[in-house]
């Protein structure tokens, strides 16, 4: 099958707004609250063994916070996408450790670590195809 068949059954650049949307909410609620919370945020990072505790809870707003507006707004979509892509799969084995646990809270934090994994696809996905029409990627052009 072409392409240009499969893009048919969705419109692309609605679509991709969508994604953008969806994807970038996550990281602008997780790093929102890391803001405003800073505090608990390096308890938070101590307590998983996170390496610096305070530089990892800077970097966490900052990426989270950051590029998550970016890609909201379509801005630098591709190398963005792939560095929070990146960064998902490496707060995978530093904050959901499910082998370290038992239990209940085994299963909880197994399925936050794949959560992590099949997010990093959808922005490896996202970098893949751009941001789209709707996009301050597309203004640049």
């Amino acid at each position: 099958m072409k392409d240009s068949a499969m893009n048919t059954a969705l419109p692309r650049d609605p679509t991709l707004l969508v994604a953008r949307v969806l994807l970038a909410s996550l990281f602008v609620l997780m790093g929102w609250g890391k803001l405003t919370g800073f505090t608990a945020t390096v308890g938070y990072m101590a307590n998983t063994g996170a390496p610096l505790p305070a530089l990892s809870a800077i970097i966490a707003v900052i990426t989270e916070l950051g590029i998550g507006i970016a890609l909201l707004a379509g801005f630098l979509t591709t190398p963005l996408s792939v560095i929070l892509a990146i960064y998902t799969i490496a707060t995978a084995f530093i904050g959901h450790h499910y082998w370290t646990f038992s239990g209940m809270a085994r299963y909880d934090m197994w399925i936050h670590f794949y959560k992590n994994f099949s997010i990093a696809g959808g922005l490896l996905a996202l970098a893949a195809t751009g941001a789209g029409r709707f996009s301050l990627d597309a203004y640049r052009r």
